[in-house]
C-alpha cells in the first residue's frame, strides 16, 4: 500500500472512531441525570448551579467523559488494526491485549482519582473552613475540580502500555529509563501538586502510586527489551546460516 493508501485507511478508522464517539456521547447524554446523582447522593451538601450555562457544562462534560471512556478501546481496537498488516503472527496475539489493557488502565485510574477526591481532597478542602463561612459548591466548580483530579491521573495510568509500545518499536529503552528517572520523578511530583490542593501530604499521596507505575513500567520495557534483543539474535543466526 502507497503513502496514500495508508492516509485513507487511517482517515477511515479515525472516521469509525468518531462515530463511536458521537454514539457514546449521545448515550452519555441521555444518562447524565444518573450519572449525576450517583456522584452527588453521598456528597453531604448541595450542589448550586448559578446560571442555565452550569447546567449545560454538567451535560456536555459528563456526555464527554463517558464518551471519551467507552471509545478508548474503540481507538486502541482501530490503532492496533491499522499496525496490524507490519506485525508477525505472535505479535499480532500479544499487541491485541493492549486493547482491553488500556480500557481497564483508563478506568482504574478514574477509580483511583475519583477516591483521593472524595476521601482526602474535599474532607481536606472543608476542613481549612472551619466553620467560618457557609460552603457552597456550584456544579461548575465542584465538577471541573473533579474532572482536574480524575483525568490526569485516568491519563498518566496509561504509561505501562505507552511505555511497552514505544520500547516495542525501539523509541524508548529500560536503560534510558532508569537514567531519566530523577526527572521523571520529578515532573510526577509537579504533575501531582498541580492536581491536588496546596498541601504537603496530597501531592506526596498521589505521586507514590504515580512512582509505583513509572517502576513497573521499567519493568515492563526492560520484558519487552529482551523479547526484542532475543528475536534480533535468532533473525542474525538465520541470516548466518
Amino acid at each position: 500500500m502507497d503513502v496514500v493508501g495508508h492516509l485513507s485507511e487511517l482517515r477511515n478508522r479515525l472516521i469509525i472512531t468518531a462515530v463511536f464517539f458521537i454514539l457514546f456521547f449521545i448515550v452519555g447524554f441521555i444518562y447524565v441525570e444518573d450519572i449525576y446523582w450517583f456522584f452527588a447522593n453521598d456528597l453531604g451538601f448541595q450542589l448550586t448551579a448559578i446560571s442555565p450555562g452550569e447546567i449545560l457544562w454538567l451535560y456536555f462534560s459528563m456526555a464527554g467523559v463517558i464518551a471519551i471512556a467507552g471509545t478508548m478501546p474503540i481507538l486502541a481496537y482501530q490503532f492496533w488494526a491499522f499496525v496490524k498488516p507490519g506485525l508477525t503472527p505472535k505479535e499480532r496475539r500479544a499487541s491485541l491485549s493492549y486493547v482491553p489493557i488500556i480500557f481497564i488502565l483508563f478506568i482504574g485510574g478514574l477509580v483511583f482519582g475519583y477516591f483521593l477526591f472524595t476521601e482526602f481532597i474535599i474532607p481536606f478542602v472543608l476542613n481549612l473552613n472551619n466553620g467560618m463561612f457557609e460552603v457552597m459548591f456550584t456544579v461548575d466548580r465542584y465538577f471541573k475540580f473533579l474532572l482536574r483530579v480524575t483525568l490526569p491521573l485516568a491519563i498518566l495510568f496509561e504509561l505501562p502500555v505507552i511505555v511497552m509500545f514505544l520500547t516495542s518499536i525501539g523509541i524508548l529503552t529500560p536503560e534510558f529509563m532508569k537514567k531519566s528517572r530523577r526527572y521523571a520523578y520529578f515532573i510526577l511530583i509537579v504533575v501531582s501538586a498541580m492536581i491536588t490542593p496546596p498541601d504537603f501530604v496530597l501531592p506526596l499521596l498521589v505521586s507514590i502510586p504515580l512512582i509505583v507505575i513509572y517502576e513497573i513500567s521499567i519493568g515492563l520495557a526492560k520484558r519487552v527489551h529482551r523479547k526484542k534483543l532475543k528475536k534480533h539474535e535468532a533473525y542474525m543466526n538465520q541470516e548466518t546460516v
